[in-house]
């Protein structure tokens, strides 16, 4: 089973929780594939997929990378086995209940909740990425 996990990284944290997300996948037995974009074409490569983004500007998706790329596969997310994560260092997540709100409208089955981290993820968010990881397998 191929899980990818998809994810845009600024300062590295959203970058480290995808790592352990890549850990969680890996201890239950499925292959990780880490990728920086991916097309809609791709999606059904894989058995379920997690993205990450941290919130930027005015807590937004990534404007000139993410965004574009996750809009134009979000038309093939009905029905995807997904989760989301991703670092913010203002506001209070706003982003991510946005981000999440579009998958949702998209038809997108979610695994397990989201995660997020306040600046550079703490040893508790590193477990939470790791079951998030193992979530998509199951």
């Amino acid at each position: 089973m191929k899980i990818a996990v998809v994810y845009w990284s600024g300062t590295g944290n959203t970058e480290a929780m995808a790592n352990a997300v890549a850990e969680g996948i890996k201890a239950n037995g499925a292959e990780a594939v880490m990728l920086n974009s991916i097309t809609a074409s791709e999606i059904n490569d894989y058995h379920a997929v997690a993205f990450g983004c941290p919130a930027m500007g005015s807590e937004v998706l990534e404007e000139s990378e993410y965004e574009p790329m996750f809009a134009a596969i979000e038309g093939s997310l009905n029905g995807k086995k997904i989760a989301l994560f991703g670092s913010y260092g203002w506001g209070d997540g706003e982003w991510m209940r946005t981000w999440a709100d579009r998958c949702q409208t998209a038809g997108a089955v979610f695994a397990c909740d989201y995660v997020i981290a306040n600046d550079a993820p703490d040893d508790e968010a590193v477990e939470a990425c790791k079951n998030l990881g193992a979530s998509l397998t199951k």
